[in-house]
């Protein structure tokens, strides 16, 4: 799924977009575990990186990251402008949601077009 050009531009140099098609998504929501939680009670008196927790929080980026692609590909975009990350805490885990515009575009700088 890495053959869409993502980007937090409205543009994307050497390109130019010939159609938009719509906002795309990728939310996932990931728990975290009793030692996670109890590791976090912990460094919040010390002080200090909570190691489980910033895994936790990469791991559901990625995943999002992924499902936002998906969810581009799936509307036959070449590229998803504008990207996006929304992210939320509770004592239960994490919420994070990727999201950007699908959109298809054309390479300028090709000489097959």
């Amino acid at each position: 799924m890495n053959n869409i050009i993502v980007v937090t531009s409205e543009k994307i140099a050497n390109y130019e977009i010939t159609a938009n098609l719509g906002e795309v998504f990728g939310l996932t929501t990931r728990s975290r575990n009793v030692f996670s939680s109890l590791g976090q009670a912990l460094k919040a008196v010390v002080g200090g990186e909570i190691k489980g927790y910033t895994k936790l929080q990469d791991t559901a980026r990625e995943e999002a990251i992924q499902r936002m692609r998906k969810h581009a590909l799936e509307l036959g975009a070449d590229a998803d402008i504008m990207f996006r990350f929304d992210s939320s805490s509770a004592s239960m885990g994490d919420s994070v949601t990727a999201y950007g515009t699908a959109v298809k575009i054309k390479n300028l700088t090709s000489t097959n077009n």
